[in-house]
């Protein structure tokens, strides 16, 4: 069990390291294509990328986790919230810096603990709130070093909207991650993708030449469909939390390949800041890495009854989850 889990939180990491080559490399992809089109691009990307790739690979198992009736709901609320939260942040990289976009990204990761703790009931365990907290402290701490480039803008304010979008994406992605990722992620990206093209198109946005559309394919099936699809099979064994937790990594690499690609300046809080979230990235591990066992105990109980004993057996089990020796044991006990 254990092992899935360290898994995951590599799946998680990954996933935020693919995203995060689509701020820098939207920025300069939004000089030649409308913030909408490069949307509709970037999902299409996804979709047929990770299409062509389970051609290539079929897991027999993901022939049995199809999805259903029953996630329907969560299939349509993931695929209108991911037209939505693109074209905001789109239009948002085209207003503001490349940086300062992919730190603002990080309330994402807020949104998302508090939508599945408050709407989904997700169980948070104190520790992973203060993961979360030193997250959120490490992005205000490169958000607010008095830098002149960041200030909260219309463009700043569109990629809110669209953290608070995929907040609640994540979460309606987390009801139906058990179904097959392909599944997923193709229909995420083909259909997201087909309704921001039409918006695109709506509001008067050309196709994009050739070589930028190939280039838009190409950075949406890496940044959109790799990250989608490493983030829903950690999502699959650790929740929506506390792979957003993880995710965090996302708005530092995007602010170092913003700073190699754009030349844009980091400034000496960068290293503080990372300091503080390698330390909640290191808590968000520890309470990830629990494990839990369950014992099952039979007991035989007597009673003396008019005169005769008569016997119960009583089966129970209890689970404890700890971590390395020496920690308290949390049991919950389920008598039969």
């Amino acid at each position: 069990m254990k092992i899935k889990q360290i898994q995951a939180i590599l799946l998680a990491v990954l996933a935020a390291v693919f995203y995060a080559v689509s701020t820098p490399v939207s920025k300069i992809l939004l000089g030649c294509i409308g913030p909408a089109m490069l949307a509709a691009f970037l999902y299409l990307g996804a979709g047929i990328g990770i299409g062509i790739v389970f051609l290539f690979r079929r897991d027999k198992a993901e022939k049995d986790r199809k999805l259903g009736r029953p996630d329907l709901i969560y299939t349509v609320g993931m695929i209108v919230l991911d037209i939505i939260a693109p074209i905001l942040l789109m239009n948002g990289i085209k207003m503001t810096a490349a940086a300062n976009v992919s730190l603002l990204n990080n309330f994402e990761i807020v949104a998302t603990a508090l939508i599945a703790f408050f709407v989904f009931h997700e169980k948070i365990s104190p520790r992973m709130w203060s993961a979360l907290l030193l997250i959120t402290l490490a992005s205000a701490i490169l958000s607010f070093d008095g830098s002149s480039s960041f200030h909260f803008s219309t463009g700043s304010l569109m990629v809110i909207g669209a953290s608070l979008c995929w907040g609640l994406e994540n979460n309606c992605t987390r009801m139906i991650s058990s179904r097959s990722t392909y599944e997923i992620v193709i229909l995420k990206g083909m259909f997201s993708g087909a309704g921001s093209l039409v918006i695109a198109l709506t509001a008067g946005e050309e196709l994009p030449a050739p070589l930028v559309g190939a280039a838009a394919l190409i950075l949406g099936f890496v940044a959109y469909g790799l990250s989608i699809f490493t983030y829903i099979r950690a999502q699959n064994v650790i929740g929506a939390a506390k792979t957003s937790a993880f995710y965090a990594v996302a708005p530092f690499a995007g602010a170092f390949l913003s700073c190699v690609l754009l030349h844009e300046e980091l400034s000496h809080m960068y290293i503080i800041g990372l300091a503080v979230m390698i330390f909640g990235s290191a808590v968000a591990a520890i309470d990830t890495l629990k494990y839990r066992h369950c014992h099952v105990h039979s007991h035989t109980i007597y009673h003396l009854h008019n005169g005769h004993i008569e016997e119960e057996v009583i089966v129970h089990e209890h689970a404890h989850a700890h971590i390395g020796m020496g920690q308290a044991h949390i049991h919950i006990h389920h008598g039969l």
